[in-house]
């Protein structure tokens, strides 16, 4: 391991024990299928259900609206085809923003191929839609919204409690991308008015390749892996059940960790921005000041090549991105902060970092001292060339 300081949370979290330990049993002996009647399929499904009893309640739901999922993005393929596919006889219309993750943009792209018209919303040079701008959008043939409850490269917190309202209202179909959002700050699917809602195990401290669809009762799906009956007949396949059960408990440690971490980690993300702003020139935060995830800090510098300083950063020992883990290697500009208005110079230098459970002030102050350096040297090095 070369890097010492970890500040990439948005893309993954490091798991945690009781988590490890809750999933080794289901790695080991207790191998059973949970389809199978025998003990020891009866044991994988006790564990099964359990683990969904443990989702339901961090997110004030049912039981029977958890959908495993092998992660945030076939939850957010399965909210956005099942829901469309279910209610073309009624319309083809569906709304969304520029803002979303590729896992919702590019599902929303490849329908566009089918036949569906999709709607996407501009947002302000904060990143938030406008809630009016929502209800302007909805036509009689509007089957679906998907707004994210919070952006993964900026942090920003979306309005979505209002939109799910406007939804109700109109009778459309409401999904949030909570993906980000789970585990950081306070979800809840009933006072979101959220019909569909996605989550992923490893954004909070769980393990990778397991997710849930939340699907609100009565909501009418079509269903995106078809075979078995596993998951009332709505998803497919052998239940990954030592994922399941590190999810669940994930899910339950940091609801109870929630307030204190949250509390702690946005005093450090202050900190952060604080030192940043104020310590290197031509500096500035992507994204608001206040309503934004507590551990996200996403800046652009002008007359520095991001990804210059991702490797100068990883070379220090600092683990950083430049924005999505999904679009890392994309030689495409960010579509985030061209949505927001901001220039392409700095686009080109931008910077996110992420803080975490783990974080520290001293960490927070050693990688604000080491940016501070590798910008002015960065700046020198363009300013020698030019």
């Amino acid at each position: 391991m070369t890097n010492e300081i970890y500040l990439d949370y948005a893309s993954t979290s490091p798991m945690w024990p009781e988590v490890l330990e809750a999933m080794t049993p289901f790695l080991t002996t207790a191998f059973g299928n949970p389809s199978s009647v025998h003990g020891f399929g009866r044991e994988a499904r006790k564990a099964v259900e359990f683990a969904r009893g443990q989702v339901a309640s961090a997110l004030g739901a049912q039981p029977r609206e958890i959908c495993f999922t092998s992660g945030g993005t076939e939850s957010d393929n399965w909210a956005i085809r099942g829901a469309a596919l279910a209610r073309q006889d009624r319309g083809r219309h569906l709304i969304t923003t520029r803002v979303e993750h590729p896992a919702v943009l590019n599902t929303m792209r490849a329908l566009e191929k089918q036949g569906w018209e999709v709607t996407r919303l501009p947002v302000d040079a904060e990143g938030r839609v406008d809630p009016r701008e929502v209800k302007r959008a909805i036509r009689g043939d509007t089957v679906l919204i998907s707004v994210m409850t919070a952006n993964n490269e900026i942090g920003t917190l979306q309005p979505v409690e209002e939109i799910g309202r406007i939804a109700r209202e109109a009778d459309v179909l409401f999904h949030t991308d909570a993906v980000q959002a789970v585990g950081a700050i306070p979800v809840c699917p009933e006072w979101m008015e959220a019909d569909l809602l996605s989550l992923s195990g490893h954004k909070f401290h769980g393990p990778k390749g397991i997710g849930v669809l939340y699907v609100r009762q009565g909501t009418i799906l079509e269903p995106l892996i078809t075979g078995g009956e596993q998951e009332r007949r709505m998803r497919a396949g052998t239940e990954h059940v030592a994922g399941i059960v590190g999810l669940g408990k994930a899910i339950e440690l940091a609801a109870a960790r929630m307030p204190e971490n949250s509390r702690r980690i946005r005093a450090l993300r202050d900190l952060l921005i604080r030192e940043v702003l104020e310590g290197i020139p031509d500096a500035v935060l992507n994204g608001p000041r206040e309503a934004r995830l507590p551990g996200n800090a996403s800046f652009s510098f002008r007359g520095i090549d991001g990804e210059a300083l991702l490797l100068r950063l990883d070379l220090a020992g600092i683990a950083a991105s430049s924005g999505s883990a999904c679009t890392s290697g994309s030689l495409e500009p960010s579509h985030v902060l061209e949505a927001v208005g901001q220039a392409p110079e700095l686009i080109k230098g931008s910077l996110r970092l992420s803080l975490g459970a783990e974080t520290t002030e001293s960490e927070i102050r050693q990688v604000t001292e080491t940016l501070t350096v590798l910008v002015k040297e960065l700046r020198a090095m363009r300013h020698i060339a030019v």
